[in-house]
């Protein structure tokens, strides 16, 4: 057993730069500040954030929700994409506990890396406090975790979570959905955060270019990167002005396995595919992958990124808001009653 070195060690000696996570912190620190909202009493630089409920809520529910980016990440790295990935990342928390009914509050992210590189880093949080100013939420806070050896040179891991606030009487269960309701889809950016390990594989599969145009002026890579969008504000203000049965964001198992999370079991969401056009990129995904179309549905958003289910006498008014809103809105289906054993989301 040899003697252990005489050399004085640091903690840069062993791969963790202390100086490049303060400097990582005082430059995200204005982008931070631009999201606060007035319940934040502390925010980024502390232990902890301090965060106060509105005296607007009589009763109010706390709803929080948690997320990563996935493998979509593999490709920000391939592609050296960074800026919007940090929206992706804040959209897939504040889409799931806004169909719930909630207001987002704040966001709290976790960035982990083998070695920072502050440049990236900071493009990174950069678009985590653009996401943020997106959904009206805070970004009060977060955790930069450096350790050598964990993570390949160049790549990092995301993880945050969002916690919202809903009036008791006012969140969203889906209990009251019924046969005859309207299902509405708002569009989608692109595959958002979701499918990437097939996307993945496809685009090497076919030896994609990623600097061809795809769509219209846009890249392929622009098209894949594409960030998700994040339909926080205008579904608010929906929901303050008609009543919303449901809602079920389009993630990880697409339009066939999401809409089911919000029905009664006596439900079944018919959807007309034949409502909406397939975006180009799924198109192409679906043959150069050769992917069967149920397949397509039950991985990808297939250009839905939010269903949201009113009654029928209040369908056209909730579309014309959310388009006055910016957002692009398709009747895609309807509520039936359920056949035996059916699965609850039927696409044809």
């Amino acid at each position: 057993m040899t003697e252990p070195s005489r050399t004085s060690l640091s903690y840069r000696d062993a791969g963790v730069d202390i100086d490049a996570g303060d400097q990582l912190v005082e430059n995200i620190k204005p982008f931070a500040r631009r999201t606060m909202r007035p319940e934040v009493l502390a925010g980024i630089g502390g232990f902890g954030g301090l965060v106060e409920i509105s005296k607007k809520y009589r009763e109010p529910v706390l709803v929080s929700g948690t997320d990563g980016v996935g493998t979509k990440l593999k490709l920000a790295f391939e592609l050296n994409r960074h800026d919007t990935v940090g929206i992706d990342l804040v959209a897939m928390s504040v889409n799931d506990i806004l169909v719930q009914g909630a207001e987002p509050l704040f966001f709290l992210d976790y960035f982990a890396c083998g070695k920072l590189d502050v440049t990236t880093a900071t493009e990174v949080i950069k678009g985590i406090a653009h996401g943020c100013e997106q959904a009206g939420c805070a970004l009060i806070g977060g955790e930069t975790a450096e350790m050598p050896g964990m993570y390949p040179a160049g790549e990092y891991d995301l993880a945050g979570f969002a916690v919202g606030v809903v009036e008791k009487s006012q969140i969203i269960t889906g209990e009251s959905i019924q046969p005859g309701d309207v299902v509405l889809g708002l569009a989608s950016n692109g595959a958002h955060s979701n499918g990437y390990s097939l996307i993945r594989k496809v685009l090497h599969l076919a030896e994609a270019d990623f600097t061809a145009t795809f769509d219209g002026d846009r890249s392929l890579a622009e098209v894949v990167m594409a960030p998700t969008r994040i339909y926080v504000k205008p579904m608010l203000k929906l929901m303050a002005n008609l009543p919303v049965k449901g809602m079920a964001h389009i993630t990880g198992g697409g339009i066939t396995e999401n809409i089911p999370r919000v029905l009664p079991e006596h439900c079944v969401a018919q959807i007309d595919a034949a409502s909406w056009q397939l975006p180009k990129l799924f198109q192409w995904l679906q043959q150069a992958g050769n992917i069967a179309s149920q397949e397509m549905y039950r991985t990808f958003n297939c250009g839905i990124g939010m269903a949201v289910v009113v009654a029928a006498e209040h369908a056209e008014e909730a579309i014309r808001q959310l388009t006055a809103e910016g957002e692009t809105v398709y009747r895609i289906g309807h509520v039936r009653l359920r056949d035996s054993n059916e699965h609850q989301t039927q696409v044809a």
